[in-house]
């Protein structure tokens, strides 16, 4: 099978957002008025980002939802993206189940493929994502201020527990270790939460390489600190609980686990009421963690407000 046929038969669909999709030498595509564009893109490497086993359906999926996550953590509406696929060689079957893992996400936020580029070398998964955005109604970094609190969305950790899993690190209960791999292979980008706190949050990031290092480039970005409340809260916590670990390694795969992608976020707290209002109406569950700071450092305290000392860092691909 050659290139343009395994274009044609895995990933050629009929345009039904761009005004010119697949087949040209560029797609065109028209936001609508008012809206701004919202661009990102990540690349996923085998044996850097995922592991050679993991069900290549899984793997569409993933490689589609941590460019959504970037998107949810702006505010933004995903319309349409871009695929570059690296690969060894034709593999019929991988590529039946990729692309039926890519496009399953896809279709469920309406989020169309109008081109990309295929090639022959090392699996290598590239994704350039656009969506649009209200004008100046995109939330960045840089809003933070003293006296927000500061939240997360859903549960922290569990990715990073499959992680160790695989290295031999750890044994798991086969629940807590099917839910964790889960996690970590079929990651669920908050979109909806992030559309739903336009107006509502400060300040946003999503959570891909650890709570620590994501809310630090917020406070970077914002020019304040933050205080995290340790344990966080029982809402945080409840996976972990289940996981049967000593308190080091929860404190590790929550606060520096990274591959989560759930969104950390900042609001007044006048607006405790319409984050919540976010939560339910995007069906995603939030916790307050913390609060904003004026003084710029990251702590993180226990019940009794006293600082905990630690030595936890995030992931970082050149550290």
């Amino acid at each position: 099978m050659g290139e343009f046929d395994l274009i044609e038969r895995y990933f050629k669909r009929p345009a039904r957002q761009a005004d010119v999709g697949i087949g040209d030498d560029c797609a065109i595509w028209t936001p609508r008025a008012g809206h701004q564009l919202a661009i990102s893109t990540d690349m996923l490497v085998e044996g850097r980002h995922f592991l050679s086993t993991v069900d290549p359906a899984r793997l569409g999926h993933k490689s589609l939802a941590v460019n959504l996550s970037d998107l949810s953590a702006c505010g933004a509406t995903p319309k349409v993206f871009l695929l570059s696929l690296a690969m060894p060689r034709v593999d019929e079957a991988w590529l039946a189940g990729f692309s039926r893992g890519l496009f399953a996400l896809a279709d469920a936020h309406g989020c169309e493929l109008i081109g990309g580029d295929t090639t022959q070398g090392p699996l290598n998964i590239s994704i350039t994502v656009m969506g649009e955005v209200p004008v100046a109604q995109a939330i960045l970094r840089s809003g933070a201020k003293a006296g927000d609190e500061l939240y997360v969305s859903g549960t922290l950790g569990d990715a990073r527990l499959a992680l160790e899993a695989f290295r031999g690190q750890i044994s798991l209960p086969q629940a807590v270790w099917e839910a964790a791999r889960l996690r970590m292979e079929t990651p669920t980008p908050r979109v909806a939460l992030g559309q739903a706190l336009r107006g509502v949050s400060t300040a946003m990031a999503d959570i891909s390489d650890g709570l620590l290092g994501d809310l630090g480039h917020i406070l970077q970005a914002s020019q304040v600190g933050a205080t995290i409340d340790w344990p966080a809260s029982q809402g945080l916590l409840a996976a972990a609980a289940s996981w049967s670990c000593p308190e080091a390694l929860a404190m590790t795969c929550v606060l520096t686990g990274g591959d989560d992608y759930e969104l950390v976020f900042t609001a007044p707290a006048s607006a405790r009421s319409a984050v919540q209002d976010a939560a339910t109406t995007s069906g995603t569950a939030v916790t307050r963690i913390g609060q904003i700071t004026a003084e710029r450092q990251l702590t993180v305290q226990d019940a009794q407000g006293r600082a905990i000392p630690h030595s936890l860092r995030s992931f970082d691909h050149f550290s």
